[in-house]
C-alpha cells in the first residue's frame, strides 16, 4: 500500500527517522550525555559507537551532532570528526555575564507572573536549600540549586529566554560544578538565592532583577577565582 511504503521510508533501524531533523531522543540523549561528564570536553564523539549506543542511523546521528555544535556543546573539525567542545575558564566569564542579564529579566518576570501555589513552591525549595547547606550535603544543594532556576524559568514563561539559558548553561555545566565545589560556596550563594525567592514572592520585578544579577555576578567572582587560583580549565 503507497501509505505503507511512505511509513516504510520515513521509518530506519532502531526507529529513527531517515529524513527530517533527528528525533528529539536522540538528540537530548547525546545532549544529557555529554551534561552528565559521560563524554569529556575534549573528547571524540565516534559515529559508530553512537550509532550502536543509540540504535540510530548515522544520518541521524549526524544531524544531533550538528545540532549540538549549534549549541555550542560540540565542535566539528574537518578532517578530525566531532569532539566535545572545550570551553576555556575566560569564555565561561563571558557566557556567564550574558546568562546575569537574561537570567535577570528571567527575574523579574516571574515576579510578575508567579501565584500563590509557585510562591509556596518557591518557598520549599529555598527550605530544602538551607536544610541541605546546615546538613553539608553540598551536592543535594546543587541539585536543588538547578531546580530552583528552572522552577523560576517556568514561572516566567520567557520561552525565547529559557532557549537561551538552556544552551548557556549546557556550554557551563563543567565550570559551574567546579564553582560548586569551591569551599564555603553554598553558604556564600544559599542568602543569595533567598533573597531571589523572597523578592519573586513579593512580586517585585525591580528587587528579583537586581536579586538575580547579584547572585550570578558573584558567579563571575568565583569563576575568576578559579583562575586566580590557577584550576585548570
Amino acid at each position: 500500500m503507497p501509505a505503507e511504503r511512505d511509513q516504510d521510508r520515513r521509518q530506519a533501524p532502531g526507529g529513527a527517522r531517515e529524513r527530517g531533523a533527528p528525533a528529539p531522543p536522540l538528540r537530548q540523549a547525546l545532549r544529557e550525555a555529554i551534561l552528565k561528564g559521560e563524554y569529556t570536553p575534549g573528547e571524540r564523539l565516534v559515529e559508530a559507537q553512537l550509532i550502536e549506543r543509540f540504535q540510530a542511523s548515522r544520518f541521524n546521528v549526524r544531524a544531533a551532532i550538528q545540532e549540538l555544535a549549534t549549541e555550542g556543546l560540540v565542535e566539528v573539525q574537518r578532517n578530525r570528526g566531532a569532539h566535545v567542545r572545550k570551553v576555556s575558564l575566560a569564555e565561561a566569564v563571558e557566557i556567564t555575564e550574558v546568562r546575569m542579564v537574561v537570567e535577570g529579566l528571567v527575574a523579574a518576570r516571574a515576579a510578575d507572573h508567579v501565584t500563590a501555589d509557585q510562591a509556596t513552591e518557591l518557598d520549599e525549595i529555598g527550605v530544602l536549600m538551607r536544610r541541605a547547606v546546615e546538613a553539608g550535603e553540598f551536592r543535594r544543594y546543587s541539585d536543588l540549586n538547578q531546580r530552583l532556576h528552572a522552577l523560576i524559568r517556568r514561572i516566567a514563561g520567557h520561552g525565547t529566554a529559557d532557549r537561551i539559558v538552556e544552551t548557556l548553561r549546557g556550554q557551563l555545566v563543567r565550570h559551574q560544578f567546579m564553582v560548586s565545589l569551591l569551599p564555603g560556596r553554598p553558604a556564600t550563594s544559599l542568602p543569595q538565592h533567598e533573597r531571589i525567592i523572597a523578592a519573586i514572592r513579593d512580586r517585585d520585578p525591580k528587587a528579583a532583577e537586581t536579586a538575580m544579577r547579584e547572585h550570578i555576578a558573584s558567579v563571575i567572582e568565583a569563576l575568576k577565582s578559579m583562575d586566580y587560583f590557577g584550576v585548570p580549565s
